[in-house]
């Protein structure tokens, strides 16, 4: 299914629009309930929190100029349909959920999108056990449509695409999850939320006395403070802080762990004259070895296609070019024994990502495991984004959501979502069911 494409000058139209204050001058403001953080899950969360609740007065706060900067703006675009996750487990109910909601969200919001489909490849013979139990998994899942299909089957679907076996997942699609953002956060505005953009958080805290003449510190007794000394305060907060939720988190006394390291995923894309050489989603068996995924081959909505991405670590938590540094960023990451853990286990592979990252004859070698016909010049280095992986003190990728709190009067009146797992734009939507469960539940709204 094909739905018509919007223009890049529409959808940053769409943004401009979202945005209505602009922290540039001292703002002093309350509210029922901040919400810290507009990505997709800030935003997806604030949308339903406030359709549950229109009684309630909301604020959204955001560091950048515009909603949606980060990850949520730097992803493949996939709609995913839940095929890996662990049968029953809340990542797995989460996505199957989520794809529905979002194709159905789409379609009522005349959103455009592609059912493009999926093929997970094996390449070689050892591959199809892992490939058999991934297709259990999705059956498992609940994931509709699946089918394991011969080499003559891979061809019929993609005819360029070498490979024994493939698990065929018709559901799979693609979005531009950033233009699906900005429409939550348009639901939000219309429903009454306030969007105040350039607020940066230092601080949060509680109000000890109420000033003189007023009641404020007891209608609202957290504040939230930026670094230009703007005040927002309000009776409960929400922080959905994608690649900075460890830190603040921070500020209310809670645990550093854990930890978000950053990883960097640089794409390569496909020169428009070869664009006939895939047709949909082309992703590898996950090999259990690894930490992650693996290259895959996945179409835009903007008609590019995207091959990639690697995973290294990236010097500075916004850095999406290889040069991008921050002494801080890098030096928390360097410094964290669960990074440096994981970093041992897996030398080897970091190693190999590393070298394939800069010499990309490297990479489009493993890209022709799947295309053959692919070649060095028919590739050029493509845009990158960066993963907010939270890890443990043992070098664990956490693959579970972490909710947090916080110690005293605050931690009553404050919930972190420390980390919201991949793919977490697909399952934004029931995602933020989750979270405004979760918060009704603490706060009682």
């Amino acid at each position: 299914m094909f739905r018509i494409f919007v223009t890049r000058a529409s959808l940053k139209a769409a943004s401009a629009n979202l945005i209505h204050d602009t922290c540039t001058k001292h703002l002093h403001s309350s509210c029922d309930v901040a919400v810290v953080g507009a990505g997709i899950v800030g935003l997806a969360t604030a949308r339903e929190l406030i359709l549950r609740h229109p009684t309630l007065t909301f604020t959204l706060l955001e560091k950048e100029k515009e909603l949606s900067a980060h990850q949520s703006g730097h992803n493949s675009g996939v709609i995913h349909s839940g095929i890996y996750y662990t049968p029953g487990s809340l990542k797995a109910r989460l996505c199957v959920r989520g794809a529905a909601l979002a194709y159905d969200y789409c379609d009522k919001k005349g959103l455009p999108y592609k059912k493009c489909g999926k093929l997970i490849v094996a390449v070689e013979q050892e591959e199809i056990p892992r490939l058999k139990a991934l297709y259990e998994r999705g059956l498992k899942n609940s994931v509709p449509g699946l089918s394991i299909v011969d080499a003559k089957g891979i061809r019929e679907r993609e005819p360029y695409c070498k490979g024994v076996m493939a698990l065929d997942s018709p559901n799979t699609g693609i979005v531009d999850w950033r233009q699906v953002a900005l429409q939550y956060g348009k639901d939000f505005q219309e429903a009454g939320g306030k969007v105040v953009t350039q607020y940066e958080v230092n601080d949060i805290s509680v109000v000890n006395e109420s000033p003189a003449g007023s009641a404020e510190g007891l209608k609202h007794p957290i504040v939230i403070r930026d670094k230009k000394g703007n005040e927002v305060h309000c009776r409960y907060v929400l922080t959905c802080g994608g690649l900075y939720s460890d830190r603040l988190s921070q500020i209310s006394g809670c645990s550093r762990e854990p930890r978000i390291v950053p990883f960097r995923g640089d794409y390569l894309v496909l020169k428009p004259e070869k664009h006939y050489l895939v047709k949909g989603n082309i992703y590898p068996v996950p090999d259990p070895r690894f930490p992650f995924l693996g290259v895959h081959f996945t179409p835009r909505m903007d008609g590019s296609i995207w091959l990639g991405p690697n995973a290294v670590l990236a010097f500075k938590r916004e850095g999406y070019k290889i040069y991008d540094l921050n002494v801080r960023d890098l030096a928390d990451a360097l410094s964290f024994r669960g990074l440096q853990k994981l970093v041992l286990r897996n030398i080897s592979y970091g190693i190999g990502e590393m070298y394939r990252g800069i010499f990309i004859g490297a990479q489009v070698k493993i890209l022709q495991k799947y295309i053959p016909e692919l070649s060095r010049s028919d590739v050029l280095r493509g845009p990158a984004g960066v993963r907010a992986q939270a890890l443990d003190r043992d070098g664990n990728l956490v693959d579970d959501f972490v909710f947090d709190g916080g110690v005293g009067d605050l931690g009553s009146r404050v919930l972190h979502v420390r980390n919201a797992p991949s793919p977490a734009a697909t399952s934004s939507l029931a995602i933020a069911e989750m979270v405004a469960d979760e918060v009704e539940n603490r706060f009682a709204l």
